[in-house]
């Protein structure tokens, strides 16, 4: 048998054989259509609005979508309309009834009994969206949940209602088909630019591919598109929506973090592997094919040899100045701490550049919130139309105040989500998917910026940093009761468990069994829920030893042995954290430390089942004496769970540094 791996594209491309080349794809295997080539053919109409502002464009664009519903899709054949964001998608599904209440036919869209539909309206939470629907029309956002989604998707397939308005980034997800599709407008918000950006072409092109017929076959069947965009864009998609699409390499403008894991992983040694590692990509192949778009003077061997050499300079160059890796021998590359670090975490060596320059041995919570808040990975986090005045009203009631904020920065609506999901705080849709990926994004920013400031040795701001994974995964501030963790538990009944001395949650859990429920006040099915939470909290038994504690002497290794044990019935499950995306593991920090002068000794991260035994490792202090250091056990899931010992050691003088003293006295004396 030979092993058969097939590669679909959804688009024609106009390089496909260097693509298939690359990949390792012969002239044999390799099919590539031109974009005519349709199950259904496509009547495609560009129509141009010269209207500078985007909101004012979009809703003058709302009549012809009207009138081009009306004209290609007058029967009950169905049709589907692209519309920037949640807001425009609801304006607009009501817009079209106003038109078709206007001419008479306010039904005119609605191809069922009315009665019919209450079955699928009751599944809805929108008002508007339960309205637009008895009218035949509905729209469909990222923010709506599985079941309102295969609601609206049933009763439209069916062809129970003829219109769906769909926001534009649901795309490359939709698999209803409509023999008239509708795109207003080519560009989305952009809350970083003067207006709108546009949408990538591969993005327009799925958009079209979804005007069809259910039965392909037909002699007359035919999808049309009726495309609208900004006048001056008119040519330039007349152009590229007829013409199959050249893929191009970006691997120039994200090669610094390519470059660093490579180095990291030895797979790069020094500056000619760095070439050599090029010439293996894509980009390399693309760049005397497309010269001008990767700005090349000339295609020969030197301009080549040339462009690759300059670019691996200047990206190593930004990588040496923001230390994850430095040159030896002006040739030879190792990375350094940062390096590891960016590479493991999979984040940008810009954000560890940022971390390692704005933390410091003073920060606190605030600090570390806002410095992660800054990232380079929410640079991405769109900002839409009017989100300036929901993120301003966030930061106005959220506990932390930012200095001179700028509400259309995506860094500050990342801190503006972060404090809203610490006050669980309920958000619309479109906020509520952002705020998930600031959250996801979260956990392994401050997991990287725990092992950047035990690099610094700082022992608070890793305290820190690491009360807010616990904070992230568990949406609560640090002042909050730890009682908030248990499900069913408001505000007001953690405040009347704390009235009575009930602090923490192993202070419940001591309860007897009368008095607890009498406090709880819940019923039978509510304390299953919390007695099952509460088994899984974790209640581990932490002992501790230094290995030969009375040979210490200066100059040594300590070696100390912690054994670890969770009382524990059953297989351990993942942390119960509803607020928190998606499913998460437990995971602990021991870190060793000395309080009094704020300094961090040692540190190891692990994931504990049932039992485990861990050694840490740290230098014996350089003066004889008495030390008196610290040992922490944090978790970056559960609240109130972390532990913390008093260790305390003498230190000899050690014997080498005494005989090398009288040696060098007997050298004096001679």
């Amino acid at each position: 048998e030979n092993p058969c791996r097939i590669v679909g594209l959804s688009t024609s491309l106009a390089n496909a054989r260097d693509l298939g080349e690359w990949i390792g794809v012969g002239t044999h295997g390799l099919f590539n259509f031109p974009p005519g080539v349709r199950p259904v053919p496509l009547e495609i109409h560009i129509q141009g609005y010269d209207v500078i502002s985007f909101e004012a464009r979009m809703q003058v664009m709302v009549k012809p979508t009207y009138s081009a519903i009306t004209r290609h899709a007058g029967g009950s054949d169905p049709a589907i309309v692209f519309a920037p964001t949640r807001k425009h998608a609801r304006l607009t599904a009501l817009d079209l009834l106003t038109y078709a209440n206007s001419e008479g036919k306010p039904r005119r869209f609605l191809q069922c009994a009315e009665e019919d539909l209450a079955p699928f309206t009751a599944k809805l939470r929108e008002s508007a969206l339960q309205h637009t629907i008895k009218y035949g029309v509905a729209y469909m956002h990222e923010g709506m949940l599985p079941a309102e989604r295969a609601a609206v998707e049933a009763l439209f397939s069916s062809g129970a209602i003829q219109v769906l308005v769909c926001t534009a980034s649901l795309c490359w997800g939709l698999t209803l088909n409509a023999k008239l599709v509708v795109i207003m407008g080519t560009q989305y918000f952009d809350g970083n630019t003067t207006g709108g950006s546009d949408y990538p072409v591969t993005d327009l092109l799925q958009m079209m591919g979804r005007a069809s017929t259910a039965d392909a076959n037909a002699e007359d069947a035919v999808g049309i598109c009726v495309l609208m965009c900004h006048t001056p864009k008119k040519e330039y998609y007349k152009k590229f929506l007829y013409e199959a699409f050249p893929v191009e390499s970006h691997l120039d403008h994200c090669l610094a973090d390519h470059l660093c894991a490579e180095v990291v992983t030895r797979t790069i040694e020094n500056k000619q592997d760095a070439v050599d590692y090029l010439t293996w990509t894509f980009f390399y192949r693309r760049l005397a094919q497309n010269p001008n778009y990767y700005s090349l003077t000339g295609v020969t061997h030197r301009h080549l040899s040339d462009h690759l050499s300059d670019l691996i300079e200047t990206t190593i160059g930004d990588l040496e100045e923001s230390k994850t890796l430095t040159v030896e021998s002006e040739m030879d590359l190792s990375p350094l701490n940062l390096g590891i670090i960016a590479s493991y975490y999979y984040i940008s060596y810009s954000t560890i550049e940022l971390f390692s320059a704005s933390l410091t041995a003073k920060t606190k919570m605030k600090g570390c919130l806002e410095i992660v808040s800054s990232a380079t990975e929410y640079d991405a986090l769109p900002i839409r139309p009017g989100e300036e005045d929901a993120v301003r009203k966030i930061l106005m009631h959220s506990p932390v105040t930012l200095d001179k904020p700028k509400y259309t920065d995506p860094h500050t609506k990342a801190n503006a989500l972060l404090q809203a999901h610490f006050s669980r705080a309920n958000l619309s849709g479109d906020l509520t998917l952002d705020q998930s990926k600031v959250v996801m994004d979260a956990v392994r920013l401050l997991q990287a910026m725990v092992d950047v400031i035990s690099s610094s040795g700082w022992l608070a701001p890793a305290l820190a940093t690491m009360e807010l994974t616990q904070m992230v995964t568990q949406a609560l501030w640090d002042k909050d009761s730890p009682l908030m963790q248990i499900p069913h538990m408001t505000r007001e009944l953690a405040q009347k468990c704390t009235g009575q001395g009930i602090e923490g949650v192993v202070d419940l859990i001591e309860m007897e069994d009368d008095a607890r429920q009498e406090l709880l006040a819940m019923t039978d099915t509510k304390l299953e829920d919390v007695a099952d939470w509460c088994n899984r909290y974790p209640d581990i038994d932490f002992k501790f030893e230094i290995q030969d504690p009375e040979e210490i002497t200066t100059g040594d290794n300590i070696v100390v042995v912690v054994d670890l044990d969770r009382d524990i019935e059953g297989d351990l499950r993942p942390v119960d954290a509803p607020y928190f995306p998606k499913s998460k593991d437990e995971a602990w920090w021991i870190v060793i430390g000395e309080p009094k002068k704020g300094t961090l000794i040692a540190i190891k991260r692990i994931t504990l089942g049932k039992r485990s035994k861990v050694k840490l490792d740290f230098g014996a202090p350089s003066d004889p004496g008495h030390y008196k250091y610290a040992l922490y056990f944090m978790c970056d899931s559960y609240m109130g769970c972390d532990q913390e010992y008093d260790m305390e050691f003498d230190v000899a003088e050690g014997e080498d540094e005494s005989e090398e003293e009288s040696d060098e006295d007997a050298m004096d004396e001679d």
